[in-house]
């Protein structure tokens, strides 16, 4: 047999079957608690990415690792717009920028919060602050609508969907427990 062929052969039988592995179907749990809520496909891929998902024995749990990767998508934001401030800029979008890196901030700092609230129960202020975290996003770009010759910048717009997608899931889940 030719050696080419016998590449093929063994590509296909061992290689191939391994780069059309997909994610693994959704746990019940996983499906159950997603099911409630506004963006199932996201929650169910965010979920299942996350090997913290597997231990998860209620919908507390789940909720914790949402919010947890909302946290983490904030605080990213926030550097990124403060990096944004770095370069020459004018002044108004310098302060907006600023602004904008402050508000992603306070949207971290706000969904650290909830988590807090999630360990004591308390899913009334878990639910108040996952709000809140998700309304900062979109103060940014009124600040940019207030300025018409400031573009908003299209990274921006999609991590501030991004991120009221998250928060949204997190209040869908959060009504569930409390």
């Amino acid at each position: 047999m030719a050696p080419i062929s016998s590449f093929i052969i063994f590509f296909f039988f061992f290689f191939f079957p391994l780069l059309t592995l997909s994610l693994p179907a959704a746990s019940p749990l996983i499906q159950k608690t997603c099911n409630t809520t506004t963006y199932y496909n996201l929650c169910v891929t965010t979920l299942q990415s996350d090997s913290r998902s597997l231990k998860a024995d209620d919908e507390k749990a789940l909720l914790t690792i949402i919010i947890n990767t909302a946290i983490s998508d904030a605080m990213n934001m926030s550097s990124y717009v403060s990096s944004l401030t770095q370069k020459k800029t004018e002044a108004t979008l310098g302060s907006v920028l600023r602004a904008c890196a402050g508000m992603y901030g306070n949207a971290g700092e706000a969904l650290r919060s909830a988590v807090d609230a999630l360990g004591d129960e308390n899913y009334d202020y878990a639910y108040v602050h996952v709000s809140a975290a998700r309304d900062y996003p979109s103060t940014c770009s009124r600040l940019f609508r207030m300025y018409p010759r400031l573009k908003y910048p299209t990274k921006m717009a999609r991590r501030e969907e991004g991120l009221e997608q998250f928060c949204t899931i997190a209040l869908d889940i959060v009504s569930l427990l409390g």
